[in-house]
C-alpha cells in the first residue's frame, strides 16, 4: 500500500503530478486543493483516510502542475478535474475539497456527474462573487512572489487550533512557489464564475463540514449550500476557523470515512 507520484499529461494540455497512497482495488477518493497550496496541504490528511485509494493532485498553476497563462475559469478547472481521473484510469471517484477546491468539486459534479460519486465539501463556499479588498492586493502583486506577502496573507484565515509548524512553512513554500498571474488567474476565475449551484443540481451524496468560526464563509451561506444539494449533511465543527484542513485533519478523516462507508 505504498504512495507514489505520479506524472500526469492532461487531455487539457498540460502536465500534473498526482500523489497516489492506497490499495489499488480500494474506493478512489480525489482531493482537490485550496488556491496558493499544492497536493502538500493534504499531507496530514492523507495517512489518515485508510481504505482508499487517494489521489492528490497539484493543481494547474499550482504546487509542481505546470503554471500557463491560462485555463483558470472555473469551468475549466473542472475540466482539468475530469481529465484527471481521465489520466489515471478512474472513471467515478468520491471527491473532497479543500475550501476553493470545493468550488472546484461543486462544479465537476455539476459539469460531470457520472465521474462524482459523493462530495465532500471542507470550508467550501456557496458563492466566491465579490471579495473586492482580496483582489485588490492580489492584482497588485509582481514576479517573484514576495515570502514576507504569503506570510501575512494567511492571516486572512486565523487559526483556533495548534498546527505544525512544519505545515504552515510547507504553505508558504507553496505561495512563493506560484507566479503572480496563477494567483491573479484562479481567482479571478473563482470570483467571476456562476456558482455551481445556480447553475444546475448538485445528485452526488454530499457532505459539508464548516467550521463555526470562520471569517470568510457564512454560516447562513453554508446552510443554504446544504439546502441547495438534496441530501446534503452539514457538520459544524466549534472552535474552528475557515482552513478546517489545516486545522482539523483527524476530525475530516474521521468523519469522511464514516460518511462515504454509510453509502455502501
Amino acid at each position: 500500500m505504498g504512495a507514489e507520484v505520479l506524472d500526469l499529461r492532461l487531455t487539457t494540455g498540460i502536465r500534473i503530478p498526482c500523489l497516489v497512497h492506497g490499495d489499488a482495488d480500494a474506493r478512489p477518493l480525489l482531493l482537490l486543493h485550496a488556491w496558493g497550496e499544492s497536493r502538500r496541504s493534504f499531507d496530514r490528511l492523507v495517512p489518515l483516510l485508510t481504505g482508499f485509494r487517494v489521489y492528490a493532485p497539484d493543481l494547474r498553476g499550482q504546487g509542481d502542475a505546470e503554471k500557463p497563462e491560462q485555463g483558470y475559469s472555473l469551468v475549466e478547472q473542472a475540466e482539468d478535474a475530469a481529465a484527471i481521473l481521465d489520466a489515471l484510469g478512474v472513471h467515478r471517484a468520491s471527491v473532497l475539497g479543500s475550501s476553493s477546491g470545493g468550488y472546484v468539486a461543486q462544479q465537476l459534479a455539476i459539469g460531470y456527474p457520472d465521474r462524482v460519486a459523493a462530495l465532500v465539501l471542507v470550508g467550501s463556499p456557496l458563492s466566491l462573487r465579490g471579495l473586492p479588498a482580496l483582489a485588490d492586493e492580489v492584482a497588485t502583486l509582481q514576479d517573484p512572489i514576495d515570502e514576507n506577502w504569503v506570510r501575512n496573507s494567511l492571516a486572512w484565515f486565523p487559526l483556533l487550533h495548534a498546527v505544525p509548524t512544519w505545515y504552515i512553512e510547507d504553505r508558504v513554500r507553496d505561495g512563493v512557489r506560484m507566479p503572480a498571474h496563477a494567483w491573479k488567474r484562479i481567482l479571478d476565475g473563482l470570483r467571476t464564475a456562476i456558482p455551481p449551484t445556480e447553475s444546475g443540481t448538485i445528485l452526488a451524496p454530499t457532505m459539508i463540514l464548516w467550521g463555526a468560526h470562520d471569517g470568510v464563509l457564512p454560516r447562513r451561506h453554508q446552510e443554504a449550500l446544504a439546502a441547495r444539494i438534496p441530501g446534503a449533511v452539514l457538520k459544524v465543527y466549534p472552535g474552528t476557523g475557515h482552513l478546517v484542513l489545516w486545522e482539523c485533519p483527524d476530525r475530516i478523516a474521521e468523519d469522511t470515512t464514516a460518511f462515504l462507508g454509510s453509502l455502501g
